[in-house]
């Protein structure tokens, strides 16, 4: 099969590859689109630690079903699918409580750490253990179908401290995963939301999938923005969808006493805190990763148009096009979002 390997730091090739074994509970997904994630294209460069090489990456993938194996129910050959990205064992204890994104024994498609490797959906086929499976619509394009994990993610993160209808809340970064958030608070009703971002192409992207209000940011024009919009009291909830400490820091500074922050963004793995404001503001941070469970509402909602993922892909483009599309994506400074792969 033909598959984009990243062979080495940096290094993207379309190549030839076996395709994956089948194992009793899995099944074989013939792939039929595949978006590049942030974290693949910050992971790429080895900084993350987590897209350590040889690896075929992919995480957020649709397709359909070609093979079956003999231990696996109820899923048939044809059947159009998508799939979570996160691999639960269903055993441990928080698998038990439903929390599969939390799983002692979590493993990712498409990540390589010194723990595991697990090859991902940049490929014709990629195995898939059954339990991960949701089923598509026929209303429900495979374009849509992989985009169905991002939402989860924001899904979830929106769930993490479900704002009120009436409630102020502010997102900070309108990357995908912002945007999204964006479209899920307003799915979930709620009106008053205020975006955040450097890029006036992303924020003019918030503002026409629901956001009531935008700012470019700027530190202390933010925190008053913010405050103009809330009777000077500040955002009830904040949502955190970048991960540096500038971004972070903003985030706190805009929230009243007694706010919730909902950290999701993680492109750096320490950040300094504002120790004295989260404790004399009494407020509450909040970390959100993954999903669990939200994979059929959000579904639902692609089907019923009830959120736009399309609004979110700004280019399809052939899988073997793929190492170019990398390149363009690392080096930044272009209006794109999400870049969805077809091999």
């Amino acid at each position: 099969m033909k598959a984009l390997l990243l062979s080495d730091v940096g290094r993207l090739e379309y190549v030839d590859l076996p395709i994956p074994d089948v194992g009793p509970n899995d099944v074989l997904v013939s792939v039929r689109a595949c978006g590049i994630c942030g974290s693949d294209v910050h992971g790429m460069d080895g900084s993350s630690g987590r897209r350590i090489p040889p690896l075929v990456m992919g995480h957020e993938a649709a397709g359909l079903i070609t093979a079956v194996g003999p231990a696996v129910p109820s899923w048939r050959t044809g059947d159009r699918v998508t799939f979570d990205s996160t691999i639960s064992c269903g055993e441990c204890v928080y698998c038990q409580r439903g929390f599969v994104n939390l799983c002692d024994n979590r493993r990712v498609l498409g990540v390589s750490t010194d723990d595991y490797r697990r090859q991902g959906a940049f490929a014709e086929y990629v195995s898939v253990p059954h339990h991960l499976l949701y089923r598509l619509p026929e209303s429900v394009s495979f374009v849509d179908g992989a985009m169905v994990e991002p939402l989860t993610v924001a899904a979830h993160a929106v769930s993490r401290a479900h704002p009120g209808s009436d409630d102020a809340v502010l997102i900070v970064g309108c990357g995908v995963i912002g945007l999204l958030i964006v479209q899920m608070l307003k799915a979930a009703g709620c009106s008053r939301t205020m975006a955040v971002d450097v890029d006036d192409y992303r924020l003019e992207q918030a503002l026409s999938l629901g956001a009531m209000v935008a700012f470019r940011s700027d530190p202390g024009r933010v925190v008053d923005a913010v405050r103009e919009q809330t009777s000077g009291q500040g955002a009830d909830v904040a949502y955190e969808a970048v991960g540096l400490r500038s971004s972070v820091e903003l985030t706190i500074a805009c929230l009243r006493k007694g706010g919730t922050a909902v950290l999701v963004g993680n492109l750096e793995r320490t950040v300094d805190l504002p120790l004295q404001a989260v404790v004399t503001r009494q407020l509450s941070l909040l970390g959100s990763v993954a999903s669990a469970g939200e994979y059929p509402a959000c579904i639902d909602l692609i089907a019923s148009r009830s959120v736009n993922v399309g609004a979110v892909v700004s280019v399809v483009a052939p899988l073997s096009e793929g190492a170019a599309w990398f390149e363009r994506l690392y080096r930044g400074g272009e209006q794109l979002l999400r870049v969805v792969l077809e091999p």
